[in-house]
């Protein structure tokens, strides 16, 4: 391989950013990547001859010899001309850096951001981060390896460049999930991966273009980076509308249900918000449920990271909007863990597992449970100590527990629940205010009808 220094004269410079490894903001506001420079380095040339026949015809489809091998020097070519024609038809510096800047908030309970686990870092990382309890001790090297490392085609190069462009070589990736070669595969799936992480209209490309269907099998590759890869692929097309009814036509979720079992722990994570994401339409979150998703979502709960944790629990939530799953929520063990996660104050997990026990509350099956595992006690500290927001979400809760059960209301009165709730009643939100004093009305009929039945 040429050093940097050896390509002065012969490679056109272009302004890049250092790796920047994204997450995402608590709102709306927008972040200015920092910018930097860094120049190319040149490849071998090994493939010259097909590589200066591929971009003389840019517009002929690639040679099946190019596309098996989608080798360095073919990427790095392509992409650097299309980088540097985007950098001359550009005005200024400064617009430049207004493109780029980007905005990707998501609320706790609406979406997951795209690829936000490993990102850029575990794919650029050399050699990849083993993952405990997998066997791969010789992972053979990735073909076109060093478009995911270096620094220069970073996010916001290629972010640069417009789908027109970009349309050959998203040929090329896709061509490259059907080869018989498990590098060309994994190379294929990992840089779909990052072309479809921030852009709209990329995301669009890459699912008009067949990708869906080309990658669903991979979720059942045993080779751990080919199937994270693939999964976060497909987590990052499914931010796009029109793509969740592509991906969900194509039988993709029951494939997310087995990575969410055997994968990596970041793949976990990566299927959990895929399946998120696909839960937006209505008619999947009964398919979701009813395929087998909620058990490995609680077995997520109950041993992930913490960003698995979060992930399991915003699916949770999202799918058990509809009453068969909140059904099969509870009988897969969630209700344990998310009281535990309610005792966990300051963890930043209290609260979204209040809300999910407040939606599980709403059956029959679900209050006993909550109960049973010791949610009226946990519920109560929260109301005394928690966030204001946790105590609305608590006092929720509790309503819905004790509104129609007399037995209930005695085991609140018993915890204590008393002050902290006329405390409540007064200084809370106008919504907790109000929930506090129609329980603390609820707790009062117990003794009025007490007192009335003596002699």
């Amino acid at each position: 391989m040429v050093s940097v220094g050896d390509s002065h004269s012969s490679l056109t410079r272009f302004p890049s950013t250092r790796p920047y490894y994204y997450t995402p903001p608590p709102s709306s506001s927008k972040l200015q990547r920092p910018l930097g420079r860094s120049m190319r380095t040149i490849r071998s040339t090994l493939y010259q001859s097909d590589e200066q026949s591929f971009i003389s015809r840019p517009n002929s489809p690639p040679s099946t010899y190019v596309s098996e091998n989608l080798t360095d020097s073919v990427m790095d070519l392509k992409l650097g001309e299309l980088a540097t024609k985007a950098s001359k038809t550009s005005q200024s510096l400064e617009e430049s850096e207004k493109f780029l800047e980007f905005s990707q908030a998501f609320s706790d309970f609406s979406a997951c951001s795209s690829d936000i686990s490993g990102e850029l870092q575990r794919l650029a990382t050399l050699p990849s981060p083993e993952t405990p309890g997998l066997t791969d001790p010789i992972r053979e090297p990735e073909p076109c390896q060093g478009f995911l490392e270096r620094e220069n085609f970073s996010t916001e190069i290629i972010e640069s460049i417009s789908p027109e462009d970009l349309a050959p070589t998203v040929k090329m990736c896709i061509d490259g999930l059907n080869s018989s070669s498990i590098n060309v595969k994994r190379s294929g799936a990992a840089k779909l991966r990052l072309l479809a992480k921030n852009r709209a209209d990329n995301r669009a490309l890459i699912g008009e273009s067949g990708a869906v269907p080309a990658l669903i099998p991979l979720l059942h590759s045993s080779d751990p980076w080919t199937q994270e890869h693939a999964v976060t692929a497909l987590l990052n097309l499914s931010l796009l509308e029109e793509n969740k009814k592509v991906i969900t036509k194509h039988g993709a979720i029951k494939p997310l249900i087995y990575v969410l079992k055997t994968g990596t722990e970041t793949s976990k994570q990566n299927a959990a918000c895929a399946l998120l994401n696909l839960s937006f339409l209505d008619e999947n979150k009964v398919s979701v449920g009813a395929s087998g998703a909620i058990p490995p979502l609680v077995a997520l709960l109950k041993s992930g990271s913490s960003r698995g944790k979060k992930d399991a629990i915003t699916t949770l939530y999202k799918i058990c909007s509809v009453e068969v799953n909140k059904e099969r929520a509870v009988a897969a063990g969630a209700v344990k863990p998310l009281v535990d996660m309610v005792a966990e104050q300051g963890s930043g997990m209290a609260e979204k597992a209040m809300v999910v026990l407040s939606s599980l509350a709403g059956t029959e099956i679900g209050k006993n449970e909550i109960v049973e595992e010791g949610g009226i006690p946990a519920l109560v500290e929260a109301i005394e100590d928690g966030s204001m927001k946790g105590k609305e979400f608590a006092v929720v809760t509790l309503l819905q527990l004790c509104s129609d059960n007399v037995k209930n209301r005695g085991l609140l009165v018993r915890e204590g629940a008393i002050p902290p709730l006329v405390a409540l009643s007064q200084s809370g939100t106008a919504k907790a205010k109000h929930k506090a004093e129609t329980l603390l009305g609820y707790l009062r009929e117990p003794r009025q009808e007490a007192s009335s039945s003596s002699p």
